[in-house]
């Protein structure tokens, strides 16, 4: 999983583990599930942070030169394009460190989540 020294049980606790320059990273995807999905619960599953709403949301964890987003496989999917210059595979995306973080990008993976989830809960 990620680069952490101990098994957190919170987030915040997850988020304290890093360097003050991830830890605003970290903190600043987390603001952005919590604005877009504020109903989400958020808990450390798969030894990193997971915000679930009406199923699994998203995943972030933070590496030592990146960011790992998962946004499930459909959230990357639907971006294929946008992440052509970010290495991803079928449920993640690399966000490296020495570049820019793409929050507007973050932010409608979470969005295509949040509506993903909300109709596979009324098709139910």
């Amino acid at each position: 999983m990620s680069d952490t020294k101990k098994n957190p049980i919170t987030v915040e606790e997850y988020i304290q583990e890093f360097p003050k320059e991830v830890q605003e990273i970290l903190q600043k995807i987390r603001a952005i599930v919590k604005e877009e999905a504020p109903e989400a619960q958020e808990k450390i599953s798969y030894g990193m942070p997971t915000f679930s709403y009406k199923g699994v949301l998203v995943h972030f964890a933070a590496y030592k030169n990146h960011i790992g987003f998962y946004p499930t496989p459909s959230g990357i999917a639907k971006f294929e394009e946008q992440l052509k210059p970010y290495r991803h595979a079928k449920g993640s995306v690399q966000f490296l460190l020495s570049k820019p973080i793409r929050y507007d990008l973050i932010r409608q993976m979470i969005k295509t989540r949040v509506k993903e989830n909300l109709t596979k809960a009324k098709n139910k």
